[in-house]
């Protein structure tokens, strides 16, 4: 890529309110530390900074970023509408105060959507990292809609700049980087295994890793969904690291029925963990379980197996080592015994349909051409 002549410093504000993404945007943010062109910010909010999940703002403290804001956008009762509106009151406040040029954003949660209709409304630019994804619930509504109101997007792939085409956005706004988690996942420093069993206490090996979030478009069901997974877990008698849910409606139904792990030594239920620290132990687990998006993303780039439950994730990827169930408990057994029995070589993959974990470095190049910053912020449907 040609670089332009950038002839101010320009200010970029990257908006974070999960552990899930923060795994994304870190390395972007990483690549822009000390740099004489741009001044980062990062505003924390969302399951950062709630203790039930591990108050998981202290670990982005630690990495060392420059101008760290924290937000406080919900309690325990809130529903994802007042998650949002005290988002966009929140982040309205902080961008008016600092005057952003870039506002980044990632993914499908209400945080990102909140991040979207500010920087839009106040004639900020956009980026929205990761549009153009499938998902099977209110993700995918709120991904679109995101999308709608970012000027820049980047995405994993070319399938995803295909959609987002189809929305009716510019071609030449839409950049392929890949998936920005990738970086970490490749990185030669992570934590050993024996560091992190001893960090978190976890006195078996092997075991397998359960993730499984609320679908909110299916809440009616969840109990018994649940239910069925939690039934299958106890009797597939293997080990388990389980990690809490996203703060979606929902998620306390999950939580009571994971109190039928208490006080038994195969299973360890973890509020959060550091992504580097989860990293490792996804590449020592026997497979993982639930309706994550690791389980579709980031486990086919080590080859590891993945059982994937229900609607979440429908249509998101057909790699060889996912096994799609329906939720049920024979269901999810009879996947835990094929998966078990199968013969697996664990191979970091180089490169696949998210990236080669070179994304940070791709961000860096097109930050650094000036046409970048020259993007309309007026938007018109493209037709096709």
């Amino acid at each position: 890529m040609c670089v332009g002549v950038i002839l101010s410093k320009k200010k970029i504000v990257f908006l974070t309110g999960t552990r899930a993404d923060f795994g994304k945007i870190k390395p972007l943010i990483q690549i822009l530390q000390g740099s004489e062109v741009f001044e980062t910010h990062v505003f924390v909010t969302g399951m950062h900074m709630n203790k039930k999940y591990g108050f998981t703002a202290v670990e982005i403290d630690k990495c060392g970023f420059e101008n760290v804001f924290q937000f406080i956008n919900h309690e325990d009762s809130s529903h994802m509408d007042q998650t949002l509106a005290k988002t966009i009151e929140g982040f309205s406040y902080y961008i008016n105060e600092i005057e952003p040029d870039l506002v980044v954003v990632h993914g499908d949660r209400v945080e990102a959507m909140a991040g979207a209709i500010v920087g839009s409304l106040n004639n900020i630019l956009v980026a929205h990292i990761e549009g153009g994804e499938l998902s099977g619930t209110i993700d995918e509504l709120i991904r679109h809609a995101v999308s709608k109101m970012s000027h820049l997007h980047l995405v994993a792939n070319e399938e995803a700049a295909k959609r987002l085409v189809q929305l009716g956005e510019r071609r030449e706004s839409v950049f392929v980087i890949g998936s920005p988690d990738l970086d970490i996942m490749r990185s030669t420093a992570l934590p050993s295994i024996e560091r992190v069993r001893s960090y978190y206490d976890i006195p078996f090996e092997p075991f397998v890793i359960l993730m499984y979030h609320p679908v909110t478009t299916e809440v009616g069901a969840l109990s018994e969904h649940i239910k069925a997974v939690v039934d299958a877990v106890l009797a597939s008698e293997k080990n388990y690291i389980v990690i809490y849910p996203n703060n979606d409606t929902g998620t306390e139904i999950i939580l009571n029925e994971y109190k039928r792990f208490e006080g038994l030594e195969r299973i360890r239920v973890f509020p959060s963990l550091r992504f580097e620290k989860f990293l490792t132990l996804m590449k020592h687990a026997e497979f993982m379980l639930g309706n994550s998006s690791a389980g579709i993303r980031e486990a086919p780039f080590y080859g590891l197996p993945s059982i994937n439950i229900g609607n979440r994730q429908k249509n998101r990827s057909t790699d060889e080592n996912i096994v799609h169930v329906e939720n049920g408990k024979e269901s999810i057994l009879n996947a835990i015994a094929h998966v078990s029995h199968k013969d697996h070589t664990m191979v970091q993959m180089e490169e696949n349909s998210f990236g080669k974990g070179n994304s940070a470095e791709h961000f860096l190049e097109i930050l650094q051409e000036a046409s970048f910053w020259q993007t309309s912020h007026q938007k018109q449907f493209q037709d096709q």
